[in-house]
């Protein structure tokens, strides 16, 4: 069980980067999505916040990490 348990464990930071690339992915593909469903301003900030999720979500990872580093 504690195999398992270590494969959802991020221990580098190339680890950190492939999750938020994943996270980016992904927000890409739902902004373009809102930008069809929603045409105009509306749909453009959906996406624009979609985007800004991965920032914030990739830095609470990355400070996450060094803090774990750094116990």
């Amino acid at each position: 069980m504690q195999r398992i348990k270590n494969l959802f464990i991020i221990k580098t930071k190339f680890e950190a980067f492939l999750v938020i690339y994943a996270l980016a992915l992904g927000a890409s593909e739902r902004g373009i999505v809102y930008m069809q469903q929603y045409p105009g301003t509306g749909g453009q900030l959906l996406a624009l916040a979609c985007s800004g999720a991965v920032f914030m979500a990739g830095g609470k990872i990355l400070d996450a990490l060094e803090y774990q580093r750094s116990s």
